[in-house]
C-alpha cells in the first residue's frame, strides 16, 4: 500500500463579489432615528377656474386644502450568525478567519439581500401606465430606453439625477443597437458606483439577472422617488463565549425601502412575459 501525500493551501478560493450597486439611488430625506414609522403628508393642489368680477366669491368657491398620509414602517429585521471552532481552525491552517468571514458575509450574503430587496420595491410601485412589455432586440433596444425617458420626461422628473439598472442581456443588446450612441465618460467615480457608461445622459449599472425581478430588462428611476433606511447595522465577533472555544460571528440588519406615492411615476419598468 503506498500513502500518497496530501497538501492543503493557505490559500482560499473566494467567490466574486459586488460592492453595493443601488446606495447612489434612494435619497436620505427622512430620519427613523428614535421611531420605527415615519408619516409623510402629501398636500393636494386647487384647480384654477375663472375670476368673476361680481358677486361674493369672485375667485371661486373655497374648499378647505386636503392632504393624505403615507405611513412607513421598517419591518426587516435580518440576522446572520456562525461559529468557528478553535480546533478546526488550527487544524485546517487557520483558513477561516472570522475578519475574513463576516467581510464575505457582507459581500456575498448582506449587500445581494439589501441591493435584490431595494430594487423589487422600486419595481413594484412603478404605474402600469408606465410599464412597458416590449420584448428588446438589438433592433429596438436604444428607441425602448428612449421611450422610458419620454415617459420620465412627460412626468415632470428631474432629467439630472436619474439612474437606469438592467441586465447584461439588455445592456449587450443596447450596445448592439445601431442607432445607439454611448455618451459620458468612463470616470472613477462611476467605475466605483458600478455604472458602465451614459446613455442620453442617465448612468447605466448593468447588475446580474438574479438582482432584478423574473423577466425584468431595464428600470430607470430618480433617486428622489424612494428611501432606503438601515436603522441598525451591528456586527459582532465574539471571542471564547460561553459554552464555545472559538469565535461567534453575528450580524444584524435592520431595514427597509418605501417608494414615495406622490412620485411613482419618476419609475419606468421595461419586462418581458416570462415562461411559465
Amino acid at each position: 500500500m503506498i500513502n500518497y501525500a496530501e497538501k492543503y493551501s493557505p490559500v482560499v478560493d473566494e467567490r466574486f463579489s459586488l460592492a453595493s450597486i443601488t446606495n447612489v439611488a434612494f435619497n436620505t430625506d427622512y430620519d427613523w432615528a428614535g421611531v420605527q414609522t415615519v408619516n409623510v403628508y402629501s398636500v393636494a393642489t386647487t384647480a384654477m377656474n375663472n375670476y368673476t368680477r361680481t358677486g361674493a366669491n369672485r375667485y371661486g368657491t373655497p374648499a378647505e386644502l386636503q392632504d393624505t398620509k403615507q405611513a412607513m414602517t421598517i419591518t426587516r429585521d435580518r440576522a446572520f450568525t456562525q461559529t468557528i471552532d478553535r480546533g478546526n481552525d488550527i487544524d485546517q491552517l487557520g483558513i477561516k478567519s472570522a475578519a475574513r468571514a463576516l467581510r464575505r458575509q457582507m459581500d456575498e450574503v448582506v449587500i445581494p439581500e439589501l441591493d435584490i430587496y431595494r430594487i423589487s420595491v422600486v419595481a413594484a410601485a412603478a404605474n402600469p401606465a408606465n410599464v412597458d412589455a416590449t420584448t428588446a432586440t438589438a433592433a429596438n433596444a436604444y428607441s425602448l430606453f428612449l421611450k422610458g425617458q419620454e415617459a420620465l420626461g412627460n412626468a415632470k422628473v428631474p432629467t439630472v439625477g436619474r439612474v437606469a439598472y438592467m441586465t447584461y442581456a439588455y445592456y449587450n443588446l443596447l450596445k448592439l443597437d445601431p442607432a445607439f450612441i454611448k455618451q459620458g465618460d468612463m470616470s472613477q467615480e462611476m467605475l466605483r458606483a458600478g455604472m458602465m457608461g451614459m446613455v442620453d445622459g442617465v448612468p447605466l449599472v448593468p447588475v446580474p439577472a438574479s438582482y432584478l425581478p423574473a423577466g425584468q430588462q431595464f428600470l430607470i428611476w430618480h433617486p428622489r422617488v424612494a428611501v432606503a433606511p438601515v436603522k441598525l447595522s451591528e456586527l459582532h465577533i465574539h471571542v471564547d463565549p460561553p459554552g464555545i472555544s472559538g469565535v461567534l460571528i453575528e450580524g444584524r440588519f435592520y431595514y427597509d425601502c418605501f417608494v414615495l406615492e406622490n412620485k411613482r411615476d419618476a419609475i419606468y419598468s421595461c419586462t418581458k412575459e416570462v415562461d411559465s
